[in-house]
Protein backbone atom coordinates (compact mmCIF):
# COMPACT_ATOMS: atom_id res chain seq x y z
CA UNK A 1 0.00 0.00 0.00
CA UNK A 2 1.31 3.59 -1.12
CA UNK A 3 -0.57 7.05 0.20
CA UNK A 4 -0.53 9.93 -2.26
CA UNK A 5 -1.70 13.53 -2.21
CA UNK A 6 -5.12 14.75 -3.89
CA UNK A 7 -4.78 14.94 -7.50
CA UNK A 8 -5.98 18.16 -8.90
CA UNK A 9 -8.58 18.18 -11.23
CA UNK A 10 -8.05 18.97 -15.41
CA UNK A 11 -10.41 20.03 -17.90
CA UNK A 12 -12.46 17.79 -20.37
CA UNK A 13 -10.53 16.12 -23.04
CA UNK A 14 -12.00 16.08 -26.42
CA UNK A 15 -11.23 14.03 -29.31
CA UNK A 16 -11.88 10.49 -29.21
CA UNK A 17 -13.48 10.30 -25.70
CA UNK A 18 -15.40 7.67 -24.62
CA UNK A 19 -19.39 8.59 -24.83
CA UNK A 20 -19.89 8.33 -21.13
CA UNK A 21 -18.68 8.23 -17.99
CA UNK A 22 -20.08 6.93 -14.86
CA UNK A 23 -19.49 7.53 -11.17
CA UNK A 24 -21.69 5.14 -8.89
CA UNK A 25 -22.46 4.68 -5.19
CA UNK A 26 -22.54 1.26 -4.57
CA UNK A 27 -24.85 0.49 -1.63
CA UNK A 28 -28.31 1.24 -2.40
CA UNK A 29 -28.22 1.76 -6.36
CA UNK A 30 -26.34 -1.05 -7.10
CA UNK A 31 -25.85 -3.34 -4.04
CA UNK A 32 -28.91 -4.46 -2.37
CA UNK A 33 -28.95 -2.17 1.15
CA UNK A 34 -31.41 -5.34 2.20
CA UNK A 35 -28.82 -8.21 0.68
CA UNK A 36 -25.57 -6.00 0.83
CA UNK A 37 -25.20 -7.49 -2.49
CA UNK A 38 -25.88 -7.38 -6.39
CA UNK A 39 -29.20 -9.36 -6.13
CA UNK A 40 -30.34 -7.89 -9.75
CA UNK A 41 -28.60 -9.90 -12.78
CA UNK A 42 -28.86 -7.47 -15.05
CA UNK A 43 -26.90 -4.97 -13.05
CA UNK A 44 -23.60 -7.34 -13.42
CA UNK A 45 -24.47 -7.79 -16.75
CA UNK A 46 -24.99 -3.81 -17.94
CA UNK A 47 -21.84 -2.87 -15.92
CA UNK A 48 -19.94 -5.19 -17.84
CA UNK A 49 -21.49 -4.31 -21.20
CA UNK A 50 -20.44 -0.79 -20.72
CA UNK A 51 -17.14 -1.13 -19.53
CA UNK A 52 -16.01 -3.38 -22.13
CA UNK A 53 -17.44 -1.01 -24.53
CA UNK A 54 -14.80 1.92 -23.12
CA UNK A 55 -17.05 3.57 -21.08
CA UNK A 56 -14.70 4.41 -17.65
CA UNK A 57 -16.42 3.72 -14.66
CA UNK A 58 -15.54 4.09 -10.82
CA UNK A 59 -17.13 2.48 -8.09
CA UNK A 60 -17.03 6.01 -5.65
CA UNK A 61 -17.90 4.18 -2.17
CA UNK A 62 -17.85 4.39 1.59
CA UNK A 63 -17.38 0.79 1.09
CA UNK A 64 -14.22 -1.00 1.82
CA UNK A 65 -11.80 -2.67 -1.18
CA UNK A 66 -12.25 -5.51 0.48
CA UNK A 67 -16.23 -5.05 0.19
CA UNK A 68 -15.87 -4.63 -3.30
CA UNK A 69 -13.15 -7.66 -4.24
CA UNK A 70 -15.62 -9.92 -2.36
CA UNK A 71 -19.48 -8.56 -3.58
CA UNK A 72 -18.90 -6.58 -6.53
CA UNK A 73 -16.42 -7.94 -8.68
CA UNK A 74 -17.10 -11.10 -8.93
CA UNK A 75 -20.58 -10.67 -10.67
CA UNK A 76 -18.80 -8.51 -13.23
CA UNK A 77 -15.99 -11.22 -13.92
CA UNK A 78 -18.83 -13.66 -14.23
CA UNK A 79 -20.77 -11.67 -16.78
CA UNK A 80 -17.55 -11.44 -19.13
CA UNK A 81 -15.61 -8.40 -18.46
CA UNK A 82 -12.83 -7.89 -20.79
CA UNK A 83 -9.56 -6.03 -21.13
CA UNK A 84 -10.96 -3.49 -22.52
CA UNK A 85 -12.80 -2.48 -19.54
CA UNK A 86 -11.56 0.42 -17.53
CA UNK A 87 -12.80 0.41 -13.94
CA UNK A 88 -11.95 1.69 -10.30
CA UNK A 89 -12.76 1.14 -6.95
CA UNK A 90 -12.17 3.89 -5.19
CA UNK A 91 -13.13 3.25 -1.74
CA UNK A 92 -13.91 4.82 1.75
CA UNK A 93 -15.07 8.10 -0.12
CA UNK A 94 -11.69 8.88 -2.02
CA UNK A 95 -8.97 7.77 0.71
CA UNK A 96 -8.71 4.36 -0.22
CA UNK A 97 -8.44 3.02 -4.18
CA UNK A 98 -7.89 0.36 -7.05
CA UNK A 99 -8.01 -1.17 -10.29
CA UNK A 100 -10.75 -3.32 -11.48
CA UNK A 101 -9.79 -5.57 -14.50
CA UNK A 102 -10.32 -8.84 -15.97
CA UNK A 103 -7.92 -10.67 -13.75
CA UNK A 104 -10.10 -8.81 -10.71
CA UNK A 105 -8.39 -6.02 -8.47
CA UNK A 106 -5.47 -4.65 -8.24
CA UNK A 107 -2.90 -3.24 -5.75
CA UNK A 108 -4.79 -0.97 -3.17
CA UNK A 109 -3.25 2.26 -2.24
CA UNK A 110 -3.98 4.46 0.96
CA UNK A 111 -3.85 7.77 1.39
CA UNK A 112 -2.32 7.77 4.97
CA UNK A 113 -3.18 11.45 5.51
CA UNK A 114 -6.76 10.76 5.61
CA UNK A 115 -6.81 7.31 8.53
CA UNK A 116 -8.68 7.86 11.42
CA UNK A 117 -6.63 7.33 14.32
CA UNK A 118 -5.85 3.81 15.44
CA UNK A 119 -6.91 4.80 18.89
CA UNK A 120 -10.40 5.87 17.95
CA UNK A 121 -10.76 2.10 15.77
CA UNK A 122 -10.11 0.43 19.00
CA UNK A 123 -12.46 2.22 21.03
CA UNK A 124 -15.30 2.12 18.83
CA UNK A 125 -14.89 -1.61 18.68
CA UNK A 126 -14.60 -2.31 22.01
CA UNK A 127 -17.46 -0.26 22.68
CA UNK A 128 -19.98 -2.22 19.82
CA UNK A 129 -18.11 -5.35 21.48
CA UNK A 130 -19.69 -4.85 24.88
CA UNK A 131 -22.81 -2.53 23.69
CA UNK A 132 -24.06 -3.04 20.30
CA UNK A 133 -23.00 -6.02 18.80
CA UNK A 134 -27.04 -7.10 19.08
CA UNK A 135 -27.45 -4.24 17.07
CA UNK A 136 -24.38 -3.75 14.33
CA UNK A 137 -20.92 -4.52 13.99
CA UNK A 138 -17.44 -3.28 13.84
CA UNK A 139 -16.08 -3.58 10.08
CA UNK A 140 -12.66 -5.07 10.14
CA UNK A 141 -12.24 -4.59 7.05
CA UNK A 142 -11.91 -0.82 6.17
CA UNK A 143 -8.53 0.98 6.12
CA UNK A 144 -8.93 4.45 6.51
CA UNK A 145 -12.10 5.20 7.84
CA UNK A 146 -13.83 3.54 11.28
CA UNK A 147 -17.36 2.18 9.75
CA UNK A 148 -19.60 -0.17 11.99
CA UNK A 149 -22.98 -1.24 10.00
CA UNK A 150 -26.33 -2.66 10.76
CA UNK A 151 -26.31 -6.75 11.45
CA UNK A 152 -28.42 -8.09 8.83
CA UNK A 153 -30.49 -9.78 11.67
CA UNK A 154 -32.13 -7.01 12.98
CA UNK A 155 -34.60 -4.28 11.27
CA UNK A 156 -33.67 -1.39 10.23
CA UNK A 157 -35.99 0.38 12.37
CA UNK A 158 -34.67 -1.31 15.12
CA UNK A 159 -31.34 -0.15 14.39
CA UNK A 160 -32.06 3.03 13.80
CA UNK A 161 -33.79 3.66 16.68
CA UNK A 162 -30.34 3.47 18.35
CA UNK A 163 -28.48 4.91 15.86
CA UNK A 164 -28.12 8.20 17.38
CA UNK A 165 -27.33 6.88 20.99
CA UNK A 166 -24.44 4.91 19.33
CA UNK A 167 -22.94 8.15 17.64
CA UNK A 168 -23.01 10.03 20.69
CA UNK A 169 -20.70 7.62 22.61
CA UNK A 170 -18.30 7.81 19.58
CA UNK A 171 -18.28 11.63 20.18
CA UNK A 172 -17.35 11.24 23.91
CA UNK A 173 -14.43 8.87 22.21
CA UNK A 174 -13.34 11.53 20.08
CA UNK A 175 -13.28 13.82 23.04
CA UNK A 176 -11.53 11.59 24.97
CA UNK A 177 -8.76 11.73 22.77
CA UNK A 178 -9.07 14.77 21.85
CA UNK A 179 -9.81 15.07 18.27
CA UNK A 180 -12.21 17.68 16.63
CA UNK A 181 -15.19 16.57 14.64
CA UNK A 182 -18.05 17.41 13.02
CA UNK A 183 -21.62 15.94 13.75
CA UNK A 184 -25.35 16.86 13.23
CA UNK A 185 -23.95 19.84 11.33
CA UNK A 186 -22.04 21.18 14.68
CA UNK A 187 -18.39 21.21 14.81
CA UNK A 188 -16.20 20.71 17.95
CA UNK A 189 -12.86 21.72 17.84
CA UNK A 190 -10.05 20.68 19.37
CA UNK A 191 -7.66 22.24 21.52
CA UNK A 192 -6.30 24.22 18.58
CA UNK A 193 -9.37 25.08 16.75
CA UNK A 194 -9.18 22.01 14.09
CA UNK A 195 -12.21 19.78 12.97
CA UNK A 196 -10.60 17.12 11.44
CA UNK A 197 -13.08 14.24 11.46
CA UNK A 198 -16.66 13.68 10.59
CA UNK A 199 -19.56 11.05 12.41
CA UNK A 200 -21.80 10.31 9.49
CA UNK A 201 -24.45 8.29 9.58
CA UNK A 202 -26.24 6.79 6.97
CA UNK A 203 -29.22 4.29 7.07
CA UNK A 204 -27.39 1.48 7.68
CA UNK A 205 -24.11 2.28 8.75
CA UNK A 206 -21.89 4.89 10.86
CA UNK A 207 -18.72 6.45 9.56
CA UNK A 208 -16.04 8.02 11.51
CA UNK A 209 -13.24 9.69 8.61
CA UNK A 210 -11.25 12.15 8.16
CA UNK A 211 -13.25 15.54 6.92
CA UNK A 212 -10.83 15.11 3.65
CA UNK A 213 -12.75 12.64 2.22
CA UNK A 214 -16.13 12.84 0.42
CA UNK A 215 -17.83 11.99 -3.25
CA UNK A 216 -16.12 15.17 -4.67
CA UNK A 217 -12.35 13.88 -3.85
CA UNK A 218 -13.58 10.14 -5.23
CA UNK A 219 -14.25 12.32 -8.80
CA UNK A 220 -11.27 14.07 -8.63
CA UNK A 221 -9.22 10.85 -8.35
CA UNK A 222 -10.98 9.26 -11.04
CA UNK A 223 -10.24 11.78 -13.42
CA UNK A 224 -6.43 11.99 -12.19
CA UNK A 225 -6.58 8.24 -13.67
CA UNK A 226 -8.05 8.96 -16.92
CA UNK A 227 -5.00 11.62 -16.74
CA UNK A 228 -2.50 9.50 -15.78
CA UNK A 229 -3.47 6.95 -18.21
CA UNK A 230 -3.41 9.00 -20.69
CA UNK A 231 -6.74 8.53 -21.32
CA UNK A 232 -9.34 10.16 -23.25
CA UNK A 233 -11.55 11.83 -20.94
CA UNK A 234 -15.88 11.75 -21.39
CA UNK A 235 -17.38 14.93 -21.63
CA UNK A 236 -20.69 13.50 -20.47
CA UNK A 237 -21.07 12.17 -17.21
CA UNK A 238 -24.08 10.52 -14.70
CA UNK A 239 -23.84 9.47 -11.00
CA UNK A 240 -25.76 7.54 -9.37
CA UNK A 241 -26.26 7.65 -5.55
CA UNK A 242 -28.80 7.18 -2.85
CA UNK A 243 -27.71 10.01 -0.41
CA UNK A 244 -27.22 13.63 -0.28
CA UNK A 245 -23.47 13.38 -0.29
CA UNK A 246 -23.44 11.47 -3.06
CA UNK A 247 -24.11 14.98 -4.91
CA UNK A 248 -21.39 16.19 -4.04
CA UNK A 249 -19.49 14.17 -7.08
CA UNK A 250 -21.95 15.42 -9.95
CA UNK A 251 -21.24 19.24 -8.13
CA UNK A 252 -17.11 18.36 -8.66
CA UNK A 253 -17.61 17.54 -12.14
CA UNK A 254 -20.18 20.33 -13.24
CA UNK A 255 -17.84 23.05 -11.33
CA UNK A 256 -14.97 21.47 -13.66
CA UNK A 257 -17.10 22.09 -16.77
CA UNK A 258 -18.35 18.56 -17.36
CA UNK A 259 -21.47 17.66 -18.74
CA UNK A 260 -23.11 15.80 -15.77
CA UNK A 261 -26.66 14.59 -14.92
CA UNK A 262 -27.10 13.00 -11.69
CA UNK A 263 -29.81 10.31 -10.49
CA UNK A 264 -30.72 10.10 -6.85
CA UNK A 265 -32.58 6.48 -5.78
CA UNK A 266 -33.57 7.60 -2.86
CA UNK A 267 -35.61 11.34 -3.24
CA UNK A 268 -37.56 10.83 -0.41
CA UNK A 269 -34.52 12.69 1.32
CA UNK A 270 -35.36 15.75 -0.79
CA UNK A 271 -33.97 16.47 -4.54
CA UNK A 272 -31.80 19.89 -3.76
CA UNK A 273 -31.57 22.29 -6.62
CA UNK A 274 -28.64 22.04 -8.55
CA UNK A 275 -27.37 23.42 -11.86
CA UNK A 276 -27.49 20.51 -13.64
CA UNK A 277 -29.94 18.11 -13.92
CA UNK A 278 -31.46 15.21 -11.49
CA UNK A 279 -32.93 12.36 -12.05
CA UNK A 280 -35.10 9.44 -10.32
CA UNK A 281 -37.54 7.48 -11.16
CA UNK A 282 -41.07 7.58 -10.34
CA UNK A 283 -42.33 4.60 -8.65
CA UNK A 284 -38.49 2.37 -8.21
CA UNK A 285 -35.99 3.16 -5.20
CA UNK A 286 -32.57 1.25 -4.05
CA UNK A 287 -30.96 -0.76 -7.08
CA UNK A 288 -34.19 -1.72 -8.80
CA UNK A 289 -33.90 1.86 -10.05
CA UNK A 290 -30.06 1.98 -10.24
CA UNK A 291 -30.95 -1.45 -12.69
CA UNK A 292 -33.21 0.55 -14.49
CA UNK A 293 -30.95 3.80 -15.17
CA UNK A 294 -27.76 1.42 -16.40
CA UNK A 295 -30.24 -0.37 -18.90
CA UNK A 296 -31.12 3.13 -20.43
CA UNK A 297 -27.15 3.97 -20.51
CA UNK A 298 -26.10 0.47 -22.48
CA UNK A 299 -28.83 1.78 -24.97
CA UNK A 300 -27.35 5.16 -25.66
CA UNK A 301 -23.80 3.64 -25.32
CA UNK A 302 -25.64 1.24 -27.89
CA UNK A 303 -26.53 4.48 -30.12
CA UNK A 304 -30.74 3.18 -29.56
CA UNK A 305 -31.22 6.05 -26.75
CA UNK A 306 -30.44 9.21 -26.78
CA UNK A 307 -30.99 10.36 -23.61
CA UNK A 308 -32.17 9.28 -19.87
CA UNK A 309 -34.54 11.99 -18.87
CA UNK A 310 -37.73 9.53 -19.72
CA UNK A 311 -36.53 6.73 -17.28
Amino acid sequence: MTASATPSATQPASGSAPSLGLLLDVDGPIASPVTRSIAIPSIARDLSELANAGVPIAFNTGRSDGFLRDQVVPPLLDAGLTADARLWGVCEKGAVWMTITADGTGEVTVDSALTVPGVVARDVEILVTRDYSDLMFFDHTKRAMVSIEQNTSVSNETYLARQDEFDAQIATILKRHGLGFERKGEKTPDAAGAVDFRIDPTIISTDVESVGVGKDLGASRVIQFLNNADAAVPTRWRTLGDSRTDYAMADWLYEKGYDVAHVDVRPSDGIPQKPYPVRHHDALIHDEAGAEYLARWVQMVRGEASDDADV
